[in-house]
């Protein structure tokens, strides 16, 4: 059984991390750009066009979940809560 997010991720998604640029400098996924939650409706032109796949991180789960929905609103097609940086395939 293959995960959905990790397909996503192979296709090319763009994989954001919402969680601090404190906590990002920790860890953080490989190839994942970092624009925290509060910065992402004014950093959307970092993330491509509305067709841009999107696959978004925090550390639980709920910023990324906050975030996911403020995308979707903004218009972008496919958004995907991935949960926390411990949930993200292959981490």
């Amino acid at each position: 059984m293959t995960d959905p997010i990790e397909d996503l991720i192979k296709a090319g998604a763009k994989i954001v991390d919402v969680r601090s640029p404190e906590e990002f400098e920790d860890e953080h996924y490989e190839g994942a750009i970092n624009i925290p939650v509060n910065e992402i409706q004014a950093r959307t032109g970092e993330l491509g066009g509305p067709d841009t796949p999107l696959v978004l991180y925090c550390a639980t789960g709920s910023r990324s979940a906050f975030a996911a929905r403020l995308l979707s609103m903004a218009g972008y097609k496919t958004v995907v809560n991935a949960g926390g940086l411990y949930d993200m395939p292959g981490y």
